[in-house]
């Protein structure tokens, strides 16, 4: 497992973000594009109602600037009353980028501190309300904490499938058989994983230009888009479950019943874990999908081991109440 180093995203970077239909931004430069390279650092949004009005203490200058249709009537007041002192103060902070909502464009007083400043004015024409949900979701998803893991993301019953173990143990050969069976593959060989909110891990390919491709040993590169079609990809998937491949080793005791409950844990997240040992004559993809549906389960509720163990002790229990009552000599 490798951590990766926080990379620097600026407001350039959020502008040229590929983002479609329910999450595309429609930002666009209208001032300040010297200032495009500026870093982005928090995931937040700050409206700058007080800080308009003058009152900068605990002013939130290092995140997003947001302005609504509030702010920009103000700003409206301030041009007829001839009134920049707030806004010339607003520039001396090295506010990352203002962002006006609704299509709204500020005046040309605030446009020229902007370009003085060197701070990128962006306009786009979603509402505040949908623009700072959009946005948020990006950015948080943006600076989640990630790292990458060698091994084969696949969707299997609806869940996640991490498949982790030594080089050549036979992971990408197990997620072709789940693949030629129905599931979805969603990266093989580096998997690039983010925690979002704290507790969930989304995994998903870790390079998108070689995206849905497999190595097979002994067949080469195979694109499992064109082979398979788009119903058996997809770009993103949450991580439920770690299988952990290994070879047979005849001198370690595995868990036959299923109450050993192993968790591997992922950027602080605990994920039930399953070691399956591989040999000969074992149909690992047809085990994976049993255990994918056993999963299913235990989310319902219904622990199959659990309740195993439990008929066993209510039927040793009523052998023993039995034998004592025959054996009793009182009756």
């Amino acid at each position: 497992m490798i951590e990766n180093q926080p990379k620097v995203f600026t407001v350039l970077d959020l502008i040229d973000l590929d983002l479609k239909e329910q999450n595309a931004l429609n930002l666009r430069c209208i001032a300040g594009r010297s200032g495009l390279s500026r870093a982005i650092t928090v995931p937040d949004l700050n409206r700058p109602g007080l800080a308009l009005a003058g009152f900068f203490e605990s002013f939130a200058w290092e995140r997003l600037q947001i302005f609504g249709r509030g702010e920009n009537a103000y700003l409206s007041m301030l041009q007829s009353q001839n009134s920049f002192d707030s806004i010339k103060k607003l520039f001396t902070y090295q506010l990352p980028c203002c962002i006006f909502t609704s299509s709204l464009e500020p005046g040309e007083t605030f446009l020229a501190e902007a370009e003085k400043a060197g701070c990128p004015i962006l306009v786009t024409d979603l509402n505040s309300s949908d623009f700072s949900g959009r946005v948020i979701r990006v950015l948080y998803d943006i600076f989640a904490p990630k790292t990458t893991m060698h091994g084969v993301l696949v969707e299997v019953f609806g869940i996640g499938i991490l498949l982790t173990g030594d080089s050549g143990v036979g992971k990408s050969e197990t997620a072709l058989e789940l693949i030629e069976r129905g599931h979805r593959l969603v990266a093989d060989d580096v998997v690039e994983i983010r925690c979002v909110n704290g507790s969930i891990l989304m995994g998903q390919g870790a390079n998108k230009v070689i995206g849905h491709h497999m190595e097979i040993r002994g067949l080469g590169i195979i694109n499992i888009t064109h082979l398979f079609g788009v119903g058996a990809i997809r770009d993103k998937k949450q991580i439920q479950l770690v299988c952990q491949l290994e070879d047979w080793d005849p001198n370690k005791t595995y868990d036959r019943i299923g109450m050993d409950e192993l968790t591997a844990e992922i950027l602080g997240v605990k994920v039930p874990k399953l070691e399956i040992p591989v040999k000969p004559g074992r149909n690992i993809p047809v085990i994976i999908e049993t255990a994918s549906m056993n999963e299913r389960l235990k989310k319902m509720g219904y622990h199959s081991a659990k309740e195993f163990n439990q008929n066993i002790m209510r039927w040793l229990e009523s052998e023993n109440a039995r034998a004592l009552y025959f054996s009793r000599d009182d009756y």
